[in-house]
């Protein structure tokens, strides 16, 4: 397979490095604007850099993957299904919301796979609490505690493209609350706080924030999110039932120093200090998968339309903490709705993915 890759940044670097060990993937090309940074990643790595996005589409791809600016990823995913190849794109779609539902529009009217990435739906963690949820090891379900807690906060220019900290850091924890479920969220009551840098108010954002979510079964959730947690990066789940729980996240590198005397376990390894540590493995088989639906070997883990249902429940959250109200999922559904038309809202919740 020839997989081409766009974006050659932090994150493009690190998953052009993942795919050349993903089986059955030959060939891999990578481009960018910033054609110097393309040039030294593929020297790096030993693999071929285009001159632009257009020659490397026309060298012929079985595959692309998105790993460019945010602010490109809708136009991004459209050239691709123009030239009709398959695509994983990062998280988010686009954007905003009408962005995204233009894409959704676009590839549900398709037939080319496009993968959004989720890749905590690839993590073990995660993935052993679900099937222990559904089997009904856990009982019924009462209370999910999620939290994705930075070690420390991005550069200043990106607060201000970022979509702020529920599209950004949140989502992925709206969207594997869904998948880990199956339920949808009906609604939110969500709030903010700046205690940090002067930058992430001036981006119009917050540095730390919580909300809780009401389910359609009852089922309470609570989000948290951090861009200044010094002990390291935190990222986990509790799933709370009446016969029983798992924790995802605590391991021998949770940053959780303990304040109690005794204790029978102590960390082996030093902490986690970013999200492509914590998550290393899941990125590994994210983009497996990834390969597997490009030559149509496997269904698609992640459509956009899911992509959407956990950017619904961002857009309620940063509607709460400005207003302070609570605020119901179906509200921003029906804003959407007015602003895409009827099309577009018409999907009314997609079941998350099996």
């Amino acid at each position: 397979m020839k997989i081409g890759l766009i974006g050659t940044g932090r994150i493009g670097a690190f998953h052009a490095a993942t795919l050349q060990n993903v089986p059955g993937v030959t060939d891999l090309v990578v481009a960018d604007v910033d054609t110097a940074r393309a040039a030294s990643l593929a020297t790096s790595l030993g693999v071929r850099a285009a001159a632009g996005i257009e020659e490397m589409y026309a060298d012929g791809l079985d595959g692309v993957v998105i790993t460019a600016a945010t602010s490109a990823h809708a136009a991004l995913i459209h050239q691709a299904l123009d030239a009709g190849v398959p695509v994983f794109c990062e998280k988010p779609v686009a954007l905003d919301v009408p962005g995204t539902i233009g894409v959704v529009e676009r590839a549900e009217a398709g037939t080319v796979p496009v993968q959004i990435g989720f890749q905590r739906r690839f993590d073990a963690g995660y993935r052993t609490a679900r099937e222990a949820l559904r089997s009904g090891e856990l009982g019924w379900l009462h209370t999910l505690r999620a939290c994705t807690s930075d070690q420390t906060p991005p550069p200043a220019g990106y607060i201000p493209t970022s979509g702020g900290l529920f599209r950004d850091c949140s989502i992925h924890d709206f969207d594997i609350l869904r998948w880990l479920t199956g339920r949808e969220v009906v609604s939110v009551y969500a709030q903010g706080s700046n205690r940090g840098a002067s930058f992430f108010v001036d981006g119009d954002d917050v540095d730390t924030c919580a909300a809780l979510l009401r389910f359609d079964d009852d089922t309470l959730a609570t989000v948290t999110a951090t861009r200044y947690n010094g002990a390291g990066h935190d990222v986990r789940l509790e799933v709370c039932g009446s016969e029983g729980a798992r924790f995802v996240g605590l391991d021998d590198r949770s940053p959780l120093p303990s304040a109690e005397a005794k204790l029978s376990w102590q960390r082996s390894a030093a902490p986690y200090a970013t999200f492509m540590e914590r998550f290393h493995d899941a990125y590994v088989t994210e983009l497996g998968v990834f390969a597997e639906v490009a030559a149509g070997r496997a269904t698609n883990p992640c459509s956009p339309a899911e992509a959407l249902e956990a950017l619904y429940i961002a857009e309620a959250c940063d509607r709460s903490r400005r207003t302070g109200e609570p605020v119901a999922v179906a509200d921003i559904r029906a804003t959407a709705d007015g602003a895409a038309g009827a099309a577009a809202g018409g999907n009314g919740g997609t079941a998350p993915g099996a």
